[in-house]
């Protein structure tokens, strides 16, 4: 079955360090984190030690692009046409939504579908969180009170 690229994040590792890393274990391409594009919320996941599992799908940009994957985690890597993905039967239920996401954000503009992450400062002096939402019109962004 096709898939994306995958794993468990590290303790204190944001999202798209997480994504970034795995796509590079998994198959040896750089890239950078650009978007989260959708979540998957599991409970009694086999695999999860117990807990509910989020599944968190980023989108990347690729740096190099010779695959050179981990053969103790992949029997085969490969790139693929996103219209080729989405036509396979040979995939997950994930992957063939979320090919079917990327094709649209592709033809109709990524901001369509893209989460986009940003930087704030925390309640707690001097500690800072991401946020992942919509990007705002830039109007919204400096918007003091209601018009």
């Amino acid at each position: 079955m096709w898939k994306f690229p995958g794993g468990l994040s590290e303790p204190g590792e944001d999202i798209g360090d997480t994504a970034v890393r795995e796509v590079f274990e998994e198959t040896g391409i750089k890239s950078e984190f650009r978007s989260l594009l959708s979540i998957r919320q599991q409970h009694t996941h086999p695999g999860a030690f117990g807990k509910s599992d989020m599944y968190i799908i980023c989108r990347l940009k690729p740096y190099s692009f010779t695959i050179n994957f981990c053969q103790r985690e992949c029997l085969r890597c490969e790139w693929m046409d996103l219209s080729d993905l989405v036509k396979t039967e040979n995939t997950t239920p994930i992957t063939s939504r979320v090919a079917r996401l990327l094709l649209y954000g592709y033809r109709e503009g990524f901001d369509k579908i893209d989460l986009t992450m940003e930087e704030l400062p925390a309640v707690y002096t001097g500690l800072f969180y991401k946020i992942y939402h919509k990007e705002l019109p830039d109007s919204y962004k400096t918007m003091t009170g209601m018009d």
